[in-house]
């Protein structure tokens, strides 16, 4: 059922959505100038634009398992390449990294046991070791669930970490050119958490005052020892 679905759809973009927008998609088809680059990831439950209410053309989105960040190489792949393009082709203006409630990879990440017959997202989920570090450093006890709750914030802070690792990023942020968010999006309420700084955790998004990165790349290095909520 599942194809005959997705043609459905596509039968009513074209017909209905798509007609009814023609001038916004013909002037994307002139070229893209988005001003957010929003990093988040794979699960097919967190739609970006959904949770933004924005148009096709606003975010320019990099999705993988986990919503992780490769620390910079000059090797790197394509999380590396998508990020210097964004930020020196597009000039993108902020960078949102979101994760969210109930996340998979983090909980391979808490369990590693579990991803003995994925060796791939075992290794890729090495870019996160900080994340899994601090958890047994500072959050050993707590339950399962407040634990992944914790993980999932840690996580969006580590990623952060390992952005300003990037040449490109870092230029910008020194430049006051960019601006880096970190956010939370919870599945069972559709509430929106970001990190506010100044107070030193997730907060709800209306109520962020200090965003994580306008002249201080060093704003990361303060971590909340509470779960949001």
């Amino acid at each position: 059922m599942a194809i005959p679905k997705l043609l459905a759809g596509v039968r009513q973009f074209q017909g209905q959505v798509f007609a009814s927008q023609r001038d916004l998609f013909q002037k994307l088809a002139e070229g893209q100038s988005p001003d957010t680059l929003f990093i988040t990831c794979s699960d097919s439950r967190i739609d970006p634009n959904l949770i933004t209410q924005t148009d096709p053309g606003d975010l320019f989105v990099l999705r993988n398992a986990g919503n992780i960040i490769p620390a910079y190489t000059p090797h790197g792949g394509g999380e590396i390449a998508t990020i210097e393009f964004a930020v020196t082709g597009l000039n993108v203006t902020h960078i949102i990294v979101c994760g969210h409630s109930h996340c998979g990879a983090m909980k391979g990440l808490l369990d590693p046991a579990s991803l003995e017959e994925m060796p791939s997202v075992a290794e890729f989920l090495r870019h996160s070791d900080a994340t899994r570090r601090i958890l047994q450093a500072k959050y050993k006890k707590g339950s399962k669930a407040g634990r992944l709750e914790i993980a999932v914030q840690e996580n969006v802070l580590t990623q952060l970490e390992n952005l300003q690792t990037h040449p490109a990023v870092a230029a910008g942020i020194a430049m006051g050119t960019l601006t880096l968010h970190a956010w939370v999006y919870e599945f069972e309420t559709g509430s929106v958490y970001g990190y506010d700084s100044t107070a030193a955790q997730f907060v709800p998004l209306g109520d962020v005052k200090t965003s994580l990165a306008k002249t201080s790349a060093r704003a990361v290095d303060v971590r909340s020892g509470e779960a949001m909520g």
